[in-house]
């Protein structure tokens, strides 16, 4: 074979395979978005998995941060297997867990807002539990996405003086970080261990949602949101049988009953 020819051919054997590398890295870009949202699990400082969204992300129309407690026939959804099957075709969850503590007929006990109709008012009550376990604050965020944790008593002031119209909201208690501190009444000591979930405002522009795979302190939750996760504020959402997680994208799924939930969705439309 002329060398002319024998050179023209490995030229295009080389180009063949330039073409089909270029259109397999595009594809995976296109099927990886890591940019708004993730979920990851952890082996240190104990085993967790966690979920991030940009906060960013939340400002356009793609992504929200959704609460949802009862389907059309105004029963408990109860379980992620449920709420799969009422989000419209256009629709995907990417990741949700438990949003907070519920009473027996599965209703929240704190204070609740779904698409701006208030479910539960707030609950500024003293008592016993780990709801009472004051200070105690909510997850909050209005209709352009702006997600905030605020203690439960600073939100009361700022819904009736105005300056808060929250479109969502959970409460529920212990706070685990207020502003970079973490909750006075916990004791590093402690030898209260539980699974735990909770949620964290992070100074790196991400909201945290943290599920544990193995029982832990407050103490050690919390310093994990404040140390590690890096935010001023998280609020415990509840622990033991009630804790649970679905993100599929890690091969999570908690088949357990709970009351409101708290997901990401995407809009594919």
């Amino acid at each position: 074979m002329p060398t002319s020819i024998l050179t023209l051919l490995l030229s295009l054997i080389v180009l063949a395979l330039g073409l089909s590398a270029c259109q397999q890295t595009d594809t995976d870009t296109t099927n990886l978005d890591t940019d708004s949202w993730s979920c990851q699990t952890k082996d240190s400082p104990f085993t967790y998995s966690v979920c991030r969204v940009d906060a960013s992300g939340l400002t356009s129309d793609r992504y929200s941060l959704q609460l949802f407690w009862q389907a059309s026939n105004d029963q408990p959804l109860l379980t992620f297997d449920t709420l799969l099957s009422t989000l419209p075709k256009t629709e995907t969850l990417n990741f949700a867990m438990n949003a907070g503590m519920y009473n027996e007929n599965y209703a929240p006990i704190g204070y609740t807002v779904i698409k701006g109709e208030e479910v539960k008012s707030l609950n500024l009550k003293e008592g016993g539990g780990n709801f009472h376990l004051l200070p105690n604050g909510v997850m909050w965020w209005d209709k352009t996405g702006h997600v905030q944790i605020t203690e439960s008593h600073a939100l009361d002031e700022q819904i009736n003086n105005g300056n808060a119209q929250p479109w969502y909201a959970t409460q529920s208690g212990p706070m685990l970080v207020i502003n970079d501190e973490i909750h006075p009444q916990f004791n590093p000591d402690s030898t209260s261990i539980k699974l735990r979930n909770g949620a964290g405002i992070c100074r790196d522009g991400s909201i945290q949602f943290v599920n544990t795979d193995e029982p832990v302190t407050f103490y050690q939750f919390a310093t994990l949101f404040k140390d590690e996760l890096g935010c001023p504020n998280a609020l415990f959402l509840d622990g033991g049988i009630a804790s649970a997680l679905y993100a599929p994208s890690i091969d999570k799924q908690d088949k357990k009953e709970m009351g409101v939930m708290i997901g990401l969705v995407e809009n594919k439309s």
